[in-house]
Parts: C-alpha cells; structure tokens; sequence
C-alpha cells in the first residue's frame, strides 16, 4: 500500500487513471473498513486503484473545541487499511486541500441548508463538507466515492453535490454498521463511557420503534418519547422525504422516507436513521 503524503505522489501512481475513493477523518473503525471493503470490491469489478484520504477537516467544525478533540491515530489507520488491501492512503495537509488564496468554496445543494436539521444544529458544517468533497473528488481523480448510510443527510448532500457540479463521481452507499448492541459505529463513540453508552443505545431503540409506527406523526412521537425517557437530550427525531430531507410523508406522498434522529449522550452528539415505515 502507498501512503501519499503530497498530491504529486498520489497523481505519480495514478498516471490518469481514476479511482474509487473513501473520504476519511481517521480514527478508523469497522464502519469505515465496511466501506473500504466495498471500494476494493468495486476497485476489483472496474479495475480502478482503491484510494482512502485521511483528512480532519477543519472546514466542517463549527466547534474549535470539537475539531481539537477529534481523536486521531494514523499508524493503526494505516494498518488496518493495509490489512484491507487498500493500493493507496493519501493523507494531505491543510494547505495542499485548501491553498492560500484560493478560493474553494462551492454552490451548495438544497439538501444541505433546507432541511433545518444537521444544517441548522452544526452551521458552516455542510460548506465545510461541500469544500472537502469537491476538492478530493477531483485531486483523487475519484469516479466513485463511498460514503456510510448513518450520517444520511451527508450521504444525500454527496449525492446531489456532484450533479450541481456536474462531477462525474458515482456516489455509493454503505450499509451502517453497528456495535453488537446496536449502536451505530462511529468515532464519536470512544468519548462515551459505560453509563452514557448504555444510555445512547435508546438512539437505535427509537428508529427501531419509530419505524414499526403505522403513522409518521406517531412515530415521531415514539422516538422523542423513546429518547427523553432514557435521558438523552435531542436535536431532532423527525420521518422525512429520504433524498431533499424537507417534506414529511404527507407533503411528499408515495416516496421513500427516513426516520432521522440526532441526540446527544453525555455532551456526546450522536446520529443514526432507519426506513419508515418498516
């Protein structure tokens, strides 16, 4: 596996070829490697190099204090992406994503300022995202890119990123993994301790519960239920239209449409979603 610390190395190996790429902030876990997998199988069927990029954003935090605490440890993300068999990590620095002076900001689709719900919790976040992706997506060469269903709001602004750009990036999803207890794998999760992670567990309660609710209003009302009860304070539980995440089932009838739940255990914000209805 080469590791590419500069985009000269990185385009060297490639010699124009495209690739399949997983963005990445590091602290990998078997979320992140259920997607790494899924680009080497799509690296195999197309014959494209596997790319990962190790990048912690800082265009994405609107919490000094978050982005500082991010947990990072890039030896053991390099070895479990090379246990994985992945051909490339490219781990640039700030100014190679972002060059002074230049400016990478990008024409924002709907889906990450309308829905009122990462987007108005974490403002700047999606700006943040829209910059990061389009900058890799074309110093990666990347004709697919692979992104996890739990943080679904991102997955749909990626996806309607690339036709407002009009980018020739295939957008694949990843089924959300989850610990053995039901709790959506996330980096997030190391802050927990044994109390609040027995606490967030009521996060993938409520989607399960939400979506078995024969109506949309119900099940709202279930998952905030759910939720509160077990002590968690909480951003939204809401069922929404699945791709623009604005209309609910009665503004927008006949579609797919996802219970989407933000909540925080112990100062620790934590996202999850399933189907509704079940």
């Amino acid at each position: 596996m080469l590791t590419a610390l500069r985009h000269a190395d990185l385009l060297t190996f490639l010699d124009g070829r495209t690739t399949v790429l997983v963005p990445t902030m590091g602290y990998l876990h078997d979320g992140h490697l259920s997607l790494v997998r899924r680009a080497k199988q799509y690296s195999i069927e197309k014959e494209v190099p596997s790319v990962a990029t190790i990048f912690v954003n800082p265009t994405q935090f609107n919490d000094p204090a978050d982005l500082a605490k991010y947990p990072r440890d890039l030896e053991r993300d390099k070895g479990f992406l090379e246990a994985e068999g992945l051909d490339v990590v490219y781990i640039p620095e700030v100014d190679e994503v972002y060059p002074p002076g230049q400016d990478c900001s990008v024409e924002l689709p709907e889906v990450a300022f309308k829905p009122r719900l990462e987007d108005e919790h974490r403002p700047g976040h999606f700006e943040g995202v829209c910059q990061v992706l389009a900058r890799l997506f074309a110093m990666c060469r990347a004709e697919a890119a692979v992104f996890g269903e739990k943080d679904w709001q991102q997955l749909q602004v990626a996806r309607a990123l690339v036709d407002i750009l009009e980018m020739k990036t295939e957008i694949l999803p990843g089924e959300t993994i989850r610990e053995p207890d039901g709790l959506a794998m996330s980096s997030r999760n190391v802050h927990l301790n044994e109390t609040e992670h027995a606490q967030a567990l009521a996060i993938s309660r409520a989607i399960r519960e939400g979506g078995g609710a024969p109506d949309w209003r119900e099940a709202e009302r279930v998952m905030y239920r759910t939720l509160t009860a077990a002590g968690m304070e909480v951003d939204y539980a809401v069922v929404r239209e699945a791709s623009g995440l604005v209309l609910n089932p009665d503004e927008a009838p006949g579609l797919e449409y996802r219970c989407v739940i933000t909540a925080r255990s112990g100062g620790v914000r934590l996202l999850d979603n399933g189907p509704w209805p079940v």
